[in-house]
């Protein structure tokens, strides 16, 4: 991760402390990191899937809708923030690598260095049948 702005080290850092699943993405969107938490409700550990780019992520963990319709990567909360560098938020499904469906709460928010660049987004995000 050295090769990473400062804030990202130290969100990746916090992320590892906390107990609500955490994904970080880098300003192109690619996914650098999700938490132990994250990996229970995805159902695979990061060290196994690695970094991946936005067309990777957005579809691998197959979103969707109450009824079923796929929700395509630009209408995800850490996609508009990536694209808006704005907070966004959205409850929708999810089916884990490991084949469960899964609804989700997301939260989004821009990282923004101390020298105002734009340093990538982080997701917080819950299962909202455990709430």
């Amino acid at each position: 991760m050295s090769a990473y702005e400062i804030e990202i080290i130290l969100s990746r850092q916090l992320a590892d402390c906390l107990t609500v699943p955490v994904f970080i993405v880098d300003p192109a969107g690619t996914l650098i990191f999700y938490n132990e938490a994250a990996e229970v409700i995805l159902g695979k550990k990061f060290q196994d899937t690695g970094p991946m780019p936005v067309g990777d992520w957005g579809t691998s963990f197959f979103p969707h809708d109450g009824e079923g319709n796929d929700i395509p990567p630009e209408d995800l909360p850490l996609v508009q923030t990536i694209q808006h560098k704005l907070p966004a938020h959205k409850t929708f499904w999810i089916k884990a690598l490991n084949g469960k469906s899964t609804k989700i709460s997301v939260t989004s928010i821009p990282i923004i260095g101390r020298s105002k660049n734009f340093a990538g987004a982080l997701a917080i995000f819950w299962d909202n049948e455990v709430i």
